[in-house]
């Protein structure tokens, strides 16, 4: 199937987008990309202490045969475990949440495994996200638009069991039943042929692109297979039929927050444009769900400055607030993704253009933009590329 789009390869040698970063003062940059050992266990270490509460009590719950409180604490549990599928390997990924590599690393793969996350292949797709968020030749992990869904059924799945939702047009593997089968797929280095659902064919052009990363990927999910089957194979000679709920489905389970949390990053926003403020969105949220999303509700900070670690990104805006777009509450969010979807239901050529506050620096035009080369402090995106796409 011809998509259009040119190889990757010749993406990076004929792509380059110069793009706008809030000014600083100078040296606070470097002060807010420093990584913490401390704060990297209270947010990494936090999430999976909690993991282990709620999933005590699942245990506990079914133990003593509680249903009532059973169903109300894998509900707790699966909204908990629904953040290990893409947002906890995310910011592992990157390398900046602890200062010591490793434990990025340890946690990354203990977050990865029971989340059925690919993280190899998510390493070549989210640098080219980073380096060329939204402009469709390079950036396929969002491809625009994105459809911000309330249809009744899918509800139903986000705050049950999320068992049928196939992948569409971000990365990653949908429900129960699309995640098995594309985990098995992939253990054989082979990807769905259809490529009317365009993350496969984005997988397609990275894995002609970064062949490595690609072999990486096929033993990864051949490990994943192994680990989910060994709970599997426990669970039936012990009779304990709760452990696979607990370490294997429980990612499934009451996604609903992941999804409303998840989807407010780009939808509805501007493709090809240098300016973060124009193409992602940032939200307010309260404590809970700022510490489950690792911070990535301060998403335009993220894009803007991806090397300065989850933690650090409130005080990044603080810094450049007055440059910056009011950040969205998360019902202003979905009614303003709700609202773009609607007009361009009606209209396909609109475009929604974000508002900036009048202390704000205009969008700079293009030629303006070229003539300021940013650093490599301020282009850095942490560990996140593989080596065949880290910049020489």
């Amino acid at each position: 199937m011809d998509t259009g789009y040119p190889e990757l390869s010749e993406v990076r040698k004929t792509l380059r987008v110069n793009w706008y970063r809030c000014p600083m003062k100078r040296g606070r940059l470097r002060e807010l990309s420093r990584r913490s050992d401390l704060q990297g266990w209270l947010q990494a270490g936090g999430h999976f202490v909690l993991f282990l509460l709620t999933g005590t009590l699942v245990f506990g719950f079914w133990w003593y045969e509680q249903w009532p409180a059973f169903l109300v604490a894998l509900f707790c549990h699966g909204t908990v475990t629904s953040f290990f599928t893409g947002t906890a390997p995310h910011e592992l990924g990157h390398g900046t949440v602890f200062k010591t590599k490793r434990l990025n690393q340890v946690f990354m793969y203990i977050f990865s495994m029971i989340g059925w996350w690919d993280h190899f292949d998510y390493a070549s797709s989210h640098t080219y996200h980073h380096r060329y968020t939204l402009h469709p030749e390079g950036d396929r992990e969002n491809l625009l638009p994105l459809e911000p869904s309330l249809a009744s059924t899918f509800m139903l799945q986000l705050f049950t069991i999320n068992l049928l939702t196939q992948r569409g047009r971000t990365f990653g593997k949908g429900g129960l039943i699309s995640t098995v089968i594309l985990t098995l797929l992939g253990a054989f280095g082979r990807v769905p042929a259809d490529d009317r659902a365009p993350i496969n064919e984005w997988l397609k052009a990275l894995h002609r692109d970064q062949p490595e990363q690609h072999r990486q990927s096929i033993l990864w999910s051949r490990a994943l297979l192994i680990f989910h089957g060994a709970v599997l194979a426990i669970a039936i000679v012990s009779g304990w039929w709760v452990l696979p709920v607990i370490f294997s489905i429980s990612v499934f389970i009451a996604n609903w927050l992941s999804y409303f949390l998840g989807m407010t990053q780009h939808c509805g926003l501007r493709e090809d444009t240098a300016d973060f403020r124009k193409n992602t969105r940032s939200v307010r949220l309260n404590p809970l769900f700022t510490f489950l999303y690792w911070r990535m509700n301060w998403h335009i900070e993220h894009h803007m400055y991806a090397g300065v670690p989850c933690y650090n990104l409130a005080a990044l805006y603080d810094e450049i607030q007055h440059d910056m777009p009011v950040p969205r509450t998360l019902v202003g969010a979905w009614r303003e993704m709700r609202e773009i979807w609607r007009r361009q239901k009606q209209d396909p050529a609109y475009v929604f253009d974000t508002p900036l506050p009048a202390t704000a620096t205009p969008e700079p035009a293009a030629d303006e933009n070229e003539r300021r080369a940013s650093s490599q402090l301020e282009r850095s995106i942490g560990e996140l590329a593989p080596k065949g796409l880290q910049e020489g």
